[in-house]
Order: C-alpha cells, then sequence, then structure tokens
C-alpha cells in the first residue's frame, strides 16, 4: 500500500465518510478552495490506479467507492510515522504530545486503565 498525497487523502476522506459518491458529491465536501472538476476527476481516477478506490459506472459517469477502510489505512501509516519520527517507540510518541499539552492526564489515565482492561 502506497503512501497518499495530502490531496489523495482528503479524497479518501470524503469517500471514508459518504462512502460512495460521484465526483461533484465529492468537490462538494471539499473543504476550503475547491479543485476544478477536471482536476478532482483526476485525483479519484488516480486513487483507482492505486487501487484504493473502485467505482460502478452508470452510463458515462462513474460512482466511487473506496476499497481500502479508514482503519486499515491508519494502522498502516501510524505505524511507519512511529518507526520515521519516534524510533519505533510509543512511549516517545505519547510523551511528544504529553510535552506539546496535546493529551490530558485524565486521556493518559484512561489510556492505562484500557492497557490494564486489556492484559
Amino acid at each position: 500500500m502506497e503512501k497518499l498525497t495530502n490531496k489523495e487523502e482528503e479524497v479518501m476522506k470524503v469517500l471514508w465518510k459518504l462512502k460512495k459518491a460521484f465526483v461533484k458529491e465529492i468537490l462538494a465536501e471539499v473543504k476550503g478552495e475547491k479543485p476544478h472538476y477536471n482536476t478532482m476527476s483526476t485525483l479519484v481516477r488516480q486513487l483507482e490506479e492505486k487501487k484504493y478506490v473502485d467505482h460502478e459506472a452508470f452510463g458515462h459517469t462513474h460512482r466511487y467507492y473506496p476499497l481500502v477502510s479508514k482503519e486499515e489505512y491508519r494502522a498502516k501509516f501510524i505505524n511507519s510515522t512511529i518507526s520515521d519520527y519516534y524510533e519505533n517507540s510509543y512511549k516517545s510518541l505519547v510523551s511528544f504530545f504529553a510535552r506539546e499539552e496535546k493529551i490530558s492526564i485524565a486521556e493518559l489515565k484512561d489510556i492505562i486503565a484500557a492497557i490494564e482492561k486489556n492484559k
């Protein structure tokens, strides 16, 4: 599975949310400045070439749907991020968020409780 560009990830987030969508429906969900219809169509076709999406044909138009789930993608690339930026240490990752004040003590306690529950 190949890492997606930021724009491709944005399209996948829309498809994960909508489950199935035509290009015009994907465009309607894009936040901020919307790309041209042809640009969006090209992005979706690139995702299809990468085997992230497939389509159903309705005459000359296509409705696209994800082949890769959000969970599959997240699992694959969170592990590579932890490997690349945190020396393969989940402790380093959590410590980073604690230093940056992105995680609270209550949330850390919840994580500890979940770990203890799964033992």
